[in-house]
């Protein structure tokens, strides 16, 4: 992924975590178009073109969220991450709503944050110039819909997150397969240091506790060389 070409808006009204964000992310590679408001944020995005839009909640003249709302209007597509001091999962609701792809909430690693822009940057600047992938799944009882990363099972919906979506998709790719780990870890983390290797086990483990209502359906270890989605449909 070329990062001297992606741009960024950054609406934030914090002045110093604001340019502190900007810093970052220019010095990430990334052109970063810092805004102090919501309107100001707007007005940056009618004149200019941006990869993603990285929004903080609580802004004044116009609110992250109203913000977002403008935005879908005139581009469906463009991935959206908000950033907010609630943790409340009415907010959380309300910003998938709005149009969310992920939803950060402060305080917040810088690391984490580039994360999950990567990610996300990842599936939709790739799948611009690919043909169109598989993104709906059945797993076992569950409805996996990787576009929404929603995971249904018994009109029981859970909400993932954008890593979680990428890895439960990469596994569904290998149904009854081994995932080499080396693979997943290139493939979402762009590289398989020890790092990026313990954080995919704290996702894994993410993604077992959503399956675990089905008994039919588990990811298990292979020794040496990554994981497996086993999927008994006889259960």
């Amino acid at each position: 992924m070329n990062m001297e070409k992606t741009n960024i808006l950054l609406a934030e009204d914090d002045p110093n975590l604001g340019s502190l964000l900007k810093d970052y992310l220019d010095a990430k590679g990334f052109n970063t178009s810092l805004a102090t408001n919501g309107k100001e944020g707007y007005q940056h995005f009618s004149k200019e073109k941006y990869d993603m839009c990285i929004l903080d909640v609580m802004m004044p003249v116009m609110d992250g969220f109203t913000l977002a709302k403008e935005i879908r209007k005139s581009d469906k597509d463009i991935p959206i991450v908000f950033l907010t001091a609630k943790s409340m999962k009415e907010d959380t609701i309300e910003g998938f709503h709005a149009g969310a792809d992920d939803y950060i909430t402060k305080p917040f690693s810088m690391e984490e944050l580039l994360l999950r822009m990567q990610a996300i940057l990842r599936r939709t600047k790739d799948g611009a110039n690919s043909k169109p992938e598989k993104t709906n799944f059945v797993i076992g009882k569950f409805k996996f819909d990787h576009l929404r990363q929603m995971l249904e099972i018994n009109g029981k919906e859970n909400k993932l997150t954008t890593r979680e979506a990428d890895l439960l998709k990469l596994l569904c790719m290998h149904e009854n397969q081994v995932l080499d780990r080396n693979l997943a870890l290139k493939t979402l983390w762009n590289d398989d240091s020890y790092f990026n290797a313990r954080s995919m086990d704290v996702y894994i483990t993410k993604l077992r506790k959503y399956l675990r209502e089905d008994p039919g359906v588990e990811i298990i270890n292979i020794h040496g060389k990554g994981f497996r989605l086993l999927v008994n449909k006889s259960i």
